[in-house]
């Protein structure tokens, strides 16, 4: 049976089958989604000032679980820092074209005491891990979306562990990085990916 979700549904048909261009200013944020990609690519072009605080902004404001907020953001414009941080996620050499590096790192102290030790890394059991990491994760995507709608490029990049990544920013061992971003100005525009049909994945009352 076909799911239809009303105006929406019936818009999002029209984008991807027409293809039409809107300026309808109920589905700007749904195109500014679409057109988001991973860039790995970056021109030689300095992030202005403004649009990073911008950026960061849109991130302080994401929800959090009981209004938390454990997240603490990086930001790294150095070479020297910037080929560190590179090659300690998997030797990603495309990295070092981004002007800027933001490092998106969870606080779990804004769940669990300073007095209990704490050590994190990727297998670690405590619950509040898990809480953390989901809500860093929605500041993330802020970062993802704003810098689209500002005309700037991004990637989420996570190919590195704990240890690997810390030390090299003094980052104590009770925290957790969620990732390291990469922002600039895009030099290269990949095709859309495959994504499923909206009826393949929404179920209404029960599975």
């Amino acid at each position: 049976m076909t799911i239809r979700l009303g105006g929406l549904y019936d818009i999002m048909v029209e984008l991807e089958e027409k293809r039409v261009p809107s300026n309808r200013k109920d589905i700007i944020m749904l195109k500014q989604i679409e057109n988001r990609r991973s860039i790995r690519k970056y021109l030689n072009k300095k992030v202005e000032q403004e649009k990073l605080i911008q950026v960061l902004e849109s991130a302080r404001l994401a929800p959090s679980g009981s209004n938390t907020q454990p997240w603490v953001f990086i930001v790294v414009e150095s070479e020297e820092m910037k080929e560190k941080l590179s090659m300690a996620d998997h030797q990603q050499k495309w990295m070092m074209t981004a002007p800027v590096f933001i490092v998106c790192v969870a606080d779990i102290r804004c769940r669990i005491s300073e007095e209990i030790d704490i050590r994190l890394n990727e297998n670690s059991p405590e619950p509040e891990l898990k809480q953390i990491i989901r809500d860093t994760s929605i500041a993330i995507e802020h970062i993802l979306l704003e810098a689209e709608h500002l005309g700037l490029a991004t990637c989420w990049t996570a190919w590195f562990e704990q240890n690997a990544v810390r030390p090299i920013l003094n980052i104590p061992e009770d925290k957790y990085v969620c990732g390291i971003i990469t922002l600039g100005y895009g030099d290269e525009v990949p095709k859309n990916r495959p994504r499923k049909k909206l009826e393949e994945m929404v179920r209404y009352e029960k599975w």
